[in-house]
């Protein structure tokens, strides 16, 4: 069970495309983009005037500072590939306190498992000084409220709680299965599917952020990774399940969810997937979305396997990609600084 769950969830990380395209910003948006030859980029965070980035290529946490150069930082955590050839490591990273927590991915399938595997840590400049629960499958993505840590399980399709010193844990929520007819599977393969059953799939969560008193959570979906069949569900940080609600439909394998500073949700798409031919080369998309409105604006369009989106304070945002790019969208204009 766990290594099918892992074979759904991780499926997305898988680095290989067909062709290449450019992204494109919206009408007002200019785009620019940084490139890091062989990285595999992941998590986004900002670190005072830097810019925090893990890379699943080497295992190692990343400082962008303004003037642009890439300084890696803190210990050399566990990575590689999985069972099912993916790429594994450092998903997320945080500043906390004079530290840092790191949301460490599956056990690559060259290593012997150890505490730092599928695990919550803590770092510091050159080491892991705690390990704040490794009891997890695949804590792909973690939010921080106060002194409460919400981690979501990619492979157990769940939120957990605990104190970010790593006790009173609890399973806040599990998400059910999610189902689709098979005339929306025919695209993906007309033989396979008959039009008139029910296929269900993995309702797989990967992205996580608190606003307001509730969290929001993006569900990516399960393999086949039906075109249209992910979405953003909220519930409230005290886990009463009878509030869970669903804040957006439609969407492309959401792999991410933020909130900018002016409380507007962006909602990051991976993509859209063929059997075939794997992920679709240019298919994610960055979406600002208004909860009261409903209304929807693809703010980037052109992306390759986007993972993390981070907005900035002064309207700027940063999309990472697993190809090694840094994708920064801002408004036209004067220049913005960044790091």
């Amino acid at each position: 069970m766990r290594a099918f769950t892992g074979l759904i969830a991780l499926s997305l990380m898988a680095i290989a495309t067909q062709g290449s395209a450019e992204p494109k910003a919206a009408p007002g948006y200019e785009v620019e983009i940084v490139r890091k030859p062989g990285a595999i980029f992941a998590g986004l965070a900002r670190d005072g005037d830097a810019l925090l980035v893990t890379d699943l290529a080497d295992g190692r946490l990343y400082r962008r500072s303004p003037d642009g150069r890439f300084t890696a930082f803190g210990p050399v955590l566990p990575h590689g590939t999985d069972v099912m050839g993916d790429p594994t490591g450092p998903y997320r990273v945080e500043r906390h306190g004079s530290g840092y927590l790191v949301a460490q991915g599956w056990t690559p399938a060259d290593h012997d498992e150890d505490s730092n595997d599928h695990a919550m840590l803590e770092v510091d400049e050159g080491a892991v000084t705690r390990v704040v629960s490794n009891d997890f499958w695949n804590p792909y993505d973690f939010a921080l409220s106060g002194d409460t840590l919400y981690v979501v399980d990619a492979a157990r399709n769940s939120v957990e709680r605990l104190l970010a010193d790593g006790s009173g844990r609890t399973q806040l929520f599990a998400f059910a299965r999610l189902s689709t007819s098979g005339q929306a599977l025919t695209a993906l393969s007309p033989t396979e599917f008959g039009d008139g059953q029910k296929y269900e799939f993995d309702a797989v969560p990967t992205g996580l952020a608190v606003h307001g008193s509730r969290l929001y959570v993006s569900l990516f979906g399960g393999f086949p990774f039906v075109a249209g069949s992910g979405r953003i569900v909220s519930l409230p940080q005290a886990g009463q399940t009878s509030s869970a609600r669903i804040e957006a439909v439609g969407l492309n394998a959401p792999v991410d969810v933020v909130f900018d500073a002016k409380g507007e949700m962006l909602v990051l798409e991976h993509g859209t997937f063929d059997q075939s031919d794997g992920w679709a080369s240019g298919s994610g998309r960055l979406l600002g979305l208004d909860l009261v409105s409903g209304k929807r604006q693809v703010l980037l369009d052109g992306l390759t396997r986007p993972v993390d989106v981070l907005p900035f304070d002064n309207g700027a945002i940063v999309v990472s990609q697993l190809d090694g790019k840094l994708v920064f969208l801002k408004q036209a204009g004067p220049a913005q600084p960044h790091p």
